[in-house]
């Protein structure tokens, strides 16, 4: 009896994957006389409604993910392409690799078509990436793929998974990819430095910036800058980045202000790249003496991007900055504007009105030779957040300049070196040029003893000139004062005589 009702199991078992498989045949049957024949519409219409009848009878949830919502291009899908394609493994049977123009890093993405599985806090979902070739050579496509081939297909993501975690995939799963997304896009992408394309910023908002690639090698390790204020330069950035939502919660625009002042050659240009290198921001080089009005100050720096540095060297001798007196006696003598210029007014209400909060991630950076020159409205905080003095070189910043040109960390002559960079204003760029004149290592660290001797007998005769100037200025400009105080004496007698 057991062999025979095992058998009947057997059998029946055997029926049942017969009827499956020929059902399973039928329909791929049906599928392709209804490809080959049936109209593209009604094809859409028949292989719905299969989708559908199947749909009632599975556990199984598809979010569908367009390239493109309508006209606007999906940010969603975007960031799942980013995403999916740092999670294509070894056992990925295909997927695909681009290197964008001008780009240092490979793009991989997923193959059209191709299935992908994600495992994400212990639940499986499995991606589709769909392309449909559609017959409108009208058809919206990605401005950004101009010689692509794929102008005539419609692309999208299918996100499979257990309908009972839906709302785990919206409230968890599709925010963590966006964000993950995001972080890999910052992380692979090439520094940009923007410079104003002036023929062009009058057209498109986006065009008003061009860039070239940033490839300046500078980093913090490499400035010749005394580790003391290295490191709290690091951790002001470091808290910057990590506090949007301390800003937000109190009611500031995400950005930061810095003000780099010093002699010329003490690295302020050098200190930007390694911010920005270590940052991974764009940088944005603006040269306020070229810009003829407020307005068109800020339609460029609304045309900024974020996560970025936007800089204005030389703030002190660029452009004169006109402050609301001067506008308001202009507009009193009928001369308003003086002229089609930047004002200080104009310049402060980008820096810190309601157009700086028009984006995130900003940092400001003005450089100058002299501090004193500039206006106190420029310096409080809120403004410029942290001055940032940079010295003449310092023994600490010597060593790294050895380190980083001549491979050496100790020598015998360090210790006279670095007596007289003690007692002499030398800067940073002085001395890195004097260790680039000569290949052999105790000839080029000797000529830099002689050049420091030089340099400090220099210094010392520029300060005496100096001094016996302001010496003779002060004179001659006491000697006038004597000569008005004689001449008011000699009119106030005059004027007693008359009387």
């Amino acid at each position: 009896m057991e062999s025979s009702s095992g058998e009947s199991k057997i059998a029946n078992a055997k029926t049942i994957v017969s009827a499956a498989a020929s059902f399973a045949a039928t329909v791929m049957l049906v599928r392709s006389i209804a490809q080959e024949f049936l109209p593209y519409e009604i094809k859409d219409y028949f292989f719905f409604g299969i989708r559908k009848i199947f749909n009632r009878f599975s556990s199984t949830l598809t979010v569908v993910i367009d390239e493109f919502n309508g006209l606007v291009y999906n940010q969603i899908y975007e960031a799942a392409e980013i995403y999916l394609g740092s999670k294509i493994s070894p056992s990925s049977q295909r997927f695909k690799v681009s290197k964008p123009e001008k780009e240092n890093k490979f793009v991989v993405t997923m193959e059209r078509n191709e299935e992908m599985v994600d495992i994400y806090n212990g639940v499986k979902f499995n991606w589709v990436l769909v392309c449909k070739q559609v017959e409108s050579a009208r058809h919206f496509h990605n401005p950004r793929d101009i010689n692509s081939t794929l102008k005539s297909e419609v692309r999208s993501f299918e996100l499979s998974f257990s309908k009972k975690h839906k709302e785990m995939v919206l409230n968890s799963y599709l925010p963590h990819i966006v964000k993950e997304a995001k972080s890999l896009k910052q992380e692979r992408k090439t520094i940009k430095l923007f410079t104003v394309d002036y023929e062009s910023m009058y057209g498109n908002l986006a065009d008003s910036w061009r860039a070239v690639n940033l490839d300046h090698p500078a980093t913090f390790e490499t400035l010749a800058m005394d580790t003391d204020q290295k490191n709290a330069i690091l951790q002001d950035l470091q808290r910057f980045l990590s506090r949007k939502d301390h800003y937000r919660k109190v009611g500031k625009a995400w950005k930061r202000g810095y003000l780099l002042y010093g002699p010329p050659g003490t690295g302020k240009s050098s200190l930007i790249a390694a911010m920005a290198n270590y940052l991974n921001f764009d940088v944005y080089d603006l040269e306020l003496s070229d810009v003829r009005c407020n307005s068109e100050l800020r339609r460029l720096l609304v045309a900024t991007g974020n996560r970025s540095i936007l800089v204005v060297e030389d703030i002190d001798c660029t452009i004169e900055l006109q402050d609301r007196m001067t506008v308001a006696r202009a507009s009193r003598f009928n001369d308003y504007p003086p002229q089609k210029q930047v004002t200080l007014s104009g310049l402060l209400n980008f820096i810190d009105g309601l157009w700086s909060s028009c984006g995130d991630e900003r940092i400001i950076v003005f450089t100058t030779n002299h501090k004193d020159k500039l206006d106190p409205a420029l310096l409080r905080p809120g403004r410029m957040d942290m001055h940032i003095h940079m010295s003449y070189c310092t023994p600490c910043g010597f060593r790294i300049l050895a380190s980083n040109y001549l491979g050496i960390k100790e020598h015998a002559l360090f210790g006279e070196i670095e007596e007289a960079i003690r007692t002499t204003e030398v800067t940073p760029a002085e001395v890195a040029e004097q260790l680039l004149r000569n290949e052999d290592l105790e000839t080029v660290l000797e000529d830099l003893i002689e050049f420091l001797k030089v340099k400090k007998i220099e210094n010392q005769e520029a300060k005496a000139i100096k001094s016996q100037a302001e010496a003779v200025s002060n004179k001659e400009a006491q000697s006038i004062e004597a000569e008005r105080v004689v001449q008011k004496e000699d009119d106030d007698d005059e004027k007693k005589t008359t009387k």
